[in-house]
């Protein structure tokens, strides 16, 4: 049986009289579908955008400090020798420190050092020791020749000129290295950035001096 609610208006009949009990106009229905669904799928993508839960959750890293590149010498054998030495293997040599700074805040509280390290065989590491910043969506190391400036007016700075990403933020919080590729100029490069790429903002940066 159809609701009366749902059968067509007799025009000789009170505008007055309701539906029959248990009966709601199916017209309610149709509308309310619609909106109940918009409203999740914002929902849906707000959390997906801002992922809330990271403001509680933190990753902890804590990576060794990269180790120089060691070579080995075997010592030429002389014109009596039947068999040769062993082969002697000196000590890595220690890593250079190239450049180093300090992490000053910007859109979050933001504390640890930062150094761009030069092994023996010649490959770079950027290292970040004690680093603390907030967790976030989608942060990038940004090795960057933006000027580092405190305050609100030096948080979205960091993408206006040349950046070189050198990946995803391992943790918001530890000691962690990241590897610069050999093919990289950093020539004019003066400052790291904590960058969320999702919202174009410096957690927090630092600038590289020698």
């Amino acid at each position: 049986m159809r609701c009366p609610g749902s059968m067509q208006p007799d025009p000789t009949a009170s505008s007055t009289t309701a539906p029959a009990p248990g009966c709601r106009p199916w017209r309610r229905r149709i509308v309310l579908v619609p909106v109940a669904a918009v409203v999740v799928l914002l929902l849906a993508a707000v959390l997906a955008a801002f992922q809330p839960w990271k403001l509680v959750v933190d990753d902890v890293v804590d990576e060794a400090a990269p180790l120089g590149v060691g070579t080995q010498s075997v010592p030429p054998a002389g014109p009596t020798t039947a068999v040769a030495s062993p082969s002697a293997t000196p000590a890595p040599a220690a890593p250079v420190t190239v450049l180093a700074g300090t992490f000053i805040s910007h859109e979050h509280g933001t504390s640890g050092s930062v150094a761009l390290l030069r092994l023996a065989d010649g490959s770079r590491v950027l290292r970040l020791t004690g680093l603390d910043t907030s967790n976030g969506p989608d942060l990038h190391v940004w090795v960057t020749d933006q000027e580092v400036v405190d305050g609100p007016s030096g948080w979205t700075v960091f993408d206006d000129g040349r950046y070189v990403d050198l990946g995803a933020l391992k943790g918001n919080k530890g000691n962690q290295n990241y590897a610069v590729p050999p093919d990289v100029d950093l020539a004019g490069l003066t400052s790291v950035s904590i960058w969320c790429a999702r919202f174009h903002v410096s957690f927090g940066a630092a600038t590289l001096e020698s």
